[in-house]
């Protein structure tokens, strides 16, 4: 009688409605003092960007400025010692005797060959001789030979001074030729000029290795050196005018980046850099350095980058300890019986229809096992048919060489040729057996088997693959042979399978690396690592038609007949993952010493 009232009476909804009424002010109350939380949390959080950013671009910048300073300390240091160095060496060969003999006599046979043998030995990069005249009667360089330089600044100023002269000598193309020159004098007067020419570009493309732009200016201001080569002979602030025009988004997009960098010193190509001097002691020359803040900014941002997530990561708990409690409140409210009951229903129902699909499920498996079995008899097929096409192709070629040295008469090269066509025959023959191990196990009468060679033969098949993806391949292999009781084709292909393995681990790695280990102890043991993902799922690994390829890259046999070969073999076949990363895989066969196996 009273369950036609509930629905259009009001009383009894009345309690239900007294706690919404009395929870109303309270949860208003608790979004307010969330929404307070999250505005505070904000606010601290932008603080502690900002005074981080402020300090680490700071402390950052004076690292970086420290450094460029030091650098910039030692080019100075290196060029200074290459401009003494070589200060010395016109002064000593202008007291040459042989040079000085070859000046009196006019005999300049050997003098080319003298200074070729100097510029060996103090590492300039050419030396010039020259007569009273400017002509060149002596060189390094064989092409100046015969050239006159009586107008040259180095060989005017070495002519009126008594010492050593440096002079700059600018080049055709931008660039400048730095030399130290001295005349020669004898009881008679001037006889020549020695010209050393100090090679400095080494020093351009030493700097042109780093991120920094240096240039070294003389006492005019004019750049003799730079790591930009347009900027030779220009002024400084000429060489920082060179860059192309900048645009407004160029303006905008710099503006952005600068924002976690102190004030710059200047812009090179439109964009901020730190800009250093220091003076060269040598003949009033400075050299300065611009390095730019993309390391600062790197490095900042990186820490302000940590920051964020962690604040992100101290939101998202907030929110997820809010959501937990509200769900804690939401279950309370929803254990009914009736509930219950109807998922009781829907759990067997679902119960029975899992049933159903698992038994759909079997036959589908069996189908696919099937498929996949017709698959890999294939895949084996068109492996076999390729390994055949080149013996068929060699053959054919020795075949129609043995031809061609009958008709010469030349049967002893022509026999040879038949030699190796028997090899292949052989060769082809064992290709063949092969494909019995996939469908029976033993039968083949065991011997001896050196592990080294056979190692040797597989990878000799697996060459044209190794060699196609560049796999650094390295060996470790004993000093004495390591000998086993196995039929050698079966024990190559289990060889040739691990690396195959290692092979296809390794295709996502920019680097492929596999390492063979050969050792012999109380078995002999050959280990295949490689630099790859690893073992995911070791449990289904040796199963047949287990494979974690694409479709179409293999049918996951290789390992499951492998373990058979080597189970029959009397070893066993594992299989773990690195803890420098990689699988690696362990082939363990009794050893045999003195002719007797171990096992036994």
């Amino acid at each position: 009688m009273t369950a036609p009232e509930e629905p259009s009476g009001q009383k009894p909804r009345a309690p239900s409605e007294r706690p919404d009424k009395r929870t109303a002010p309270r949860s208003r109350t608790i979004s307010w003092r969330v929404r307070f939380a999250l505005v505070a949390f904000m606010a601290v959080a932008g603080a502690t960007v900002w005074f981080t950013n402020s300090t680490l671009t700071h402390s950052f910048t004076e690292t970086t400025r420290n450094r460029a300073e030091l650098r910039l300390a030692l080019y100075s240091g290196n060029l200074v010692s290459e401009l003494r160095r070589h200060a010395i060496v016109p002064q000593l060969l202008s007291r040459d005797q042989a040079l000085i003999s070859a000046l009196q006599s006019q005999d300049f046979s050997l003098s080319t060959q003298r200074l070729i043998s100097f510029v060996d030995e103090i590492g300039a990069a050419s030396i010039t001789l020259m007569d009273r005249d400017g002509r060149t009667v002596a060189a390094t360089d064989r092409i100046r030979l015969g050239e006159i330089y009586r107008n040259s600044p180095f060989f005017v100023e070495a002519i009126r001074s008594n010492s050593t002269v440096f002079s700059v000598i600018p080049r055709e193309v931008r660039g400048y030729q730095f030399t130290y020159s001295r005349r020669l004098v004898d009881s008679s007067g001037t006889l020549g000029v020695i010209m050393v020419e100090v090679d400095l570009q080494k020093f351009e493309r030493a700097w042109a290795g780093i991120s920094d732009a240096v240039m070294v200016a003389d006492s005019t201001g004019k750049v003799v050196m730079a790591t930009e080569a347009r900027w030779r002979g220009l002024s400084e602030a000429e060489a920082l005018k060179e860059q192309t025009p900048e645009g407004a988004i160029q303006r905008a997009i710099r503006a952005t980046a600068d924002w976690t960098a102190l004030p710059t010193d200047v812009y090179l190509q439109g964009e901020a850099v730190m800009r250093l001097e220091t003076r060269v002691p040598f003949q009033g020359w400075r050299m300065m350095s611009y390095t730019t803040y993309d390391s600062i900014r790197e490095q900042v941002n990186a820490v302000i980058a940590l920051e964020i997530m962690g604040f992100a990561i101290l939101l998202a708990l907030a929110f997820y300890a809010l959501s937990r409690k509200t769900a804690l409140r939401m279950a309370l409210f929803q254990r009914e019986s009736a509930e219950l009951r109807v998922l009781n229903a829907r759990l067997q129902r679902e119960i029975a229809e899992r049933e159903r699909v698992q038994e759909t499920l079997a036959v589908a498996e069996q189908s696919l096992a099937q498929s996949s079995k017709l698959a890999a008899l294939g895949e084996m097929s068109a492996a076999v048919s390729h390994e055949l096409n080149q013996p068929l192709a060699a053959m054919k070629t020795y075949l129609a060489g043995a031809r061609l040295l009958l008709q010469r008469n030349r049967p002893d090269e022509a026999l040879s040729s038949f030699g190796r066509i028997d090899d292949l025959i052989e060769r082809m023959g064992a290709i063949t057996r092969q494909l019995k191990s996939y469908a029976r196990k033993g039968g083949d009468a065991f011997s001896p088997v050196n592990m080294g060679d056979a190692l040797a033969s597989s990878l000799s098949m697996m060459e044209p693959q190794l060699r196609q993806r560049h796999v650094q391949i390295t060996r470790i292999l004993p000093d004495e042979p390591v000998y086993v009781m196995a039929d050698r084709m079966r024990l190559e292909q289990v060889m040739v399978n691990l690396l195959r393995n290692a092979l296809d681990a390794t295709k996502s790695v920019e680097e492929p690396e596999v390492e063979i280990i050969l050792a012999a102890g109380e078995t002999a043991t050959l280990t295949v690592r490689d630099n790859g993902d690893g073992i995911q799922d070791f449990d289904s690994l040796f199963e047949p038609f287990y494979t974690t390829k694409q479709p179409g890259d293999g049918v996951g046999l290789g390992l499951a007949i492998s373990s058979g070969i080597v189970n029959d073999l009397g070893g066993r076949l594992t299989a773990r993952n690195s803890e420098a990363g990689g699988a690696v895989f362990e082939m363990q066969l009794p050893i045999l010493v003195d002719g007797i196996e171990a096992a036994e």
